[in-house]
């Protein structure tokens, strides 16, 4: 948390009535409103339950809040107005939040994946026709076998453009030739995905339909979607957990903990990870109460 001075002196060159915001990398910016429309918007909100939620909040801000804090007192106003809204905003957020290395978010992907049927393995060096690639997701089943490029962003307004399907394209190319031993057999690759946690731009979309790659969005395409995914499968990361503090979430992630789903199944893990100290019934009732 910067201390008063910091932020007075940010205060002074940003404006007299700025206010400055902390995020969850510890950079401090000028809140803008802007940014918080778009998420809300992008998350079903209407426009006039947007514009509520900024005339409510805005006055109550104060220079040194977090993102997070700004995040739930936003979502708080917006379940007051429309659940379904409220739901796609803080589910959305929490996939964001399972930054910022973006392996969290590859076993997320690989545990959506898992549950429409599919072995996964992440991380994998695969060998190409020239040279060898890191493929972030690998998935098959009886019939398919694909390899995954998983990007993530940790801003909402942030897109995949065309250069990066450009780049996946070229790696997709030089593996398709090759067999590969997953599920016990030999075979080559039935299809390449690129999975971002945001959008594509629309020279990346009309790239990649023309050469008929496979991108899967938040919410692109307009069903199959990356949010239609999730919320099929009740597939909440850990990051949507109030119970949990930021450093208790950090600490699930990188013991590999990535769903609610699999501590309901095994609330010891609370105990492995955050310490035999810990209490865990707040998080199991939390957990209980997803829908």
């Amino acid at each position: 948390m910067p201390n008063t001075a910091e932020l007075e002196k940010e205060e002074k060159v940003l404006g007299a009535n700025t206010i400055t915001i902390v995020k969850a990398s510890g950079k401090h910016e000028a809140f803008d409103p802007e940014k918080l429309r778009f998420s809300l918007l992008n998350s079903g909100a209407s426009v006039e339950e947007a514009e509520k939620v900024l005339t409510h909040l805005v006055p109550e801000l104060k220079s040194g809040m977090s993102t997070h804090d700004i995040y739930r007192h936003a979502f708080k106003i917006l379940a007051g107005l429309s659940r379904h809204a409220a739901r796609s905003y803080s589910l959305r957020r929490a996939v964001m939040d399972l930054g910022p290395s973006g392996f969290p978010f590859e076993d997320f992907v690989a545990e959506v994946l898992r549950a429409k049927g599919y072995e996964c393995a992440t991380r994998q060096t695969v060998i190409g026709g020239c040279v060898p690639h890191e493929v972030d997701v690998v998935a098959w089943n009886e019939k398919k076998l694909i390899m995954i490029e998983a990007k993530f962003h940790n801003e909402l307004g942030t897109k995949s453009d065309l250069k990066v399907v450009l780049y996946v394209k070229a790696r997709f190319d030089d593996l398709k030739d090759n067999v590969y031993d997953y599920g016990g057999r030999n075979r080559k690759i039935s299809d390449g995905w690129l999975v971002t946690n945001t959008k594509f731009s629309s020279t990346a979309i009309h790239y990649a339909e023309c050469n008929s790659m496979t991108l899967i969005g938040w919410n692109y395409p307009e069903k199959g979607n990356l949010q239609d995914m999730i919320e099929e499968e009740g597939l909440h990361p850990v990051t949507c957990l109030t119970t949990l503090s930021d450093t208790e979430k950090t600490q699930l992630l990188a013991g590999g903990v990535v769903l609610c789903s699999k501590i309901k199944e095994h609330p010891e893990m609370l105990g492995k990870i955050l310490g035999p100290g810990f209490a865990p019934e707040q998080v199991i009732n939390e957990i209980n109460e997803l829908k």
